[in-house]
């Protein structure tokens, strides 16, 4: 409520023409800025884009908004081959750019990398290495952006992405995915909470590196719910929930695993431009359909048991 009472003062067209002693004081309260860039501030300060951990917010931005942006996530553990220690973690980091060549649209580019160590796991083979793992474009709408007037902020965003490892595997390829995204979120308590919604689709096709050349199909699912309240200025905890499905086919041809993945959420905006977000998900329920893994707890023949995302992002 404070913040929309602020808000209403910074905006007032009247407020320009008050007394000099009653505009220091108004000055000093919105750190001498004026009732333009004030808006502009809390916008900032809500800002959904990166809110919700795994989940994207709908915002999109403002004509000549730039950011960079690294995002890593780490997958852990996988189904054990057998008797001894087994290991398990992947690295995929992304380095991106992003601006906007007008309001509510934005473009962004990103280099991959992969660094992996991976040892007595049920159908895959030892490795251990780190590589450049190709290269991606974003293109993001918002149809409708959230406000304390009008809640709903709806975008849609298409990523398409050439990649040089198999993402389960490690394996050397040549893939070319595309993931449509439609991004929802709604500020349930105006400027304290907001719930945040994702749905994709992500086919995958290309042919692995090798004098076999195998090819590759495949395609997920993914279905993502995120609430997240603020508990001190520039501070938002909460909690995430992912359904996914993992199909071998670009079509949702035969469905090969499915798990739902649960975690914490924390988003710290430090200054106006500089920021972080932490989320970690582990699988509470999951399932195979290959017979040798049916009677198995959790879906890990195209999925991990646990993940851990790190965003940090500076925008100028």
């Amino acid at each position: 409520m404070a913040l929309l009472l602020y808000s209403g003062l910074a905006v007032s067209p009247g407020f320009a023409e008050e007394p000099k002693d009653d505009k220091a004081k108004s000055s000093s309260n919105s750190d001498g800025s004026g009732g333009k860039g004030n808006k502009s501030d809390k916008q900032k300060d809500v800002d959904t884009e990166h809110l919700f951990g795994f989940t994207e917010g709908s915002d999109a931005g403002e004509k000549g908004e730039q950011e960079v942006l690294v995002d890593t996530i780490s997958r852990f553990s996988k189904r054990r081959d057998g008797p001894g220690p087994s290991t398990y973690r992947v690295l995929d980091t992304r380095f991106s750019y992003q601006f906007n060549p007008a309001d509510r649209f934005s473009l962004e580019f990103s280099a991959f990398g992969d660094l992996r160590r991976q040892r007595n796991i049920a159908d895959l083979d030892d490795k251990s290495f780190g590589t450049f793992d190709g290269a991606s474009m974003e293109l993001k709408y918002q149809f409708l952006k959230g406000s304390a007037e009008q809640p709903l902020g709806l975008a849609i965003e298409l990523r398409p992405r050439f990649t040089r490892v198999l993402p389960v595997e490690g394996k050397g390829a040549n893939v070319f995915d595309m993931e449509s995204l439609l991004q929802l979120d709604v500020q349930v308590v105006p400027g304290k909470v907001w719930y945040g919604s994702n749905i994709s689709f992500e086919p995958a096709a290309g042919r692995q590196r090798g004098t076999a050349g195998q090819g590759y199909r495949s395609s997920t699912f993914l279905w993502s719910n995120a609430l997240v309240g603020q508990i001190a200025e520039g501070t938002f905890v909460g909690s995430e929930a992912r359904y996914l499905r993992g199909y071998d086919g670009v079509f949702l041809n035969r469905l090969e695993s499915e798990v739902l993945l649960v975690g914490p959420v924390l988003h710290r905006r430090f200054t106006e431009k500089v920021w972080l977000t932490v989320a970690y998900a582990a699988q509470v329920w999951g399932r195979d359909t290959d017979p040798a893994y049916a009677r198995r707890g959790l879906g890990l023949t195209q999925f991990e048991r646990q993940n851990l995302r790190v965003k940090f992002g500076m925008e100028f």
